[in-house]
């Protein structure tokens, strides 16, 4: 079965066992795993689009403090 591959074929998806969707790339990485096709291809064009605009170098600049106050 010939792959159908999504926007200037960056991925393709295709169902697994279980029913399960799973997208992957050019170079033949997992990308996302979801319940429908339309979801996941609805999610790998998220990832790719924030992958590339960089939003996820931006999650490693957060900081947070986990200091919990108060007698147990």
């Amino acid at each position: 079965m010939e792959k159908q591959w999504y926007d200037d074929e960056a991925f393709y998806v295709e169902e697994k066992m279980y029913g399960l969707w799973s997208s992957t790339d050019k170079e033949g990485n997992a990308i996302i795993t979801s319940l429908t096709e339309e979801e996941c291809i609805r999610s790998t064009r998220w990832y790719l689009k924030a992958k590339q605009e960089g939003e996820f170098d931006k999650i490693s600049e957060k900081t947070y403090d986990s200091t919990v106050g108060g007698k147990l």
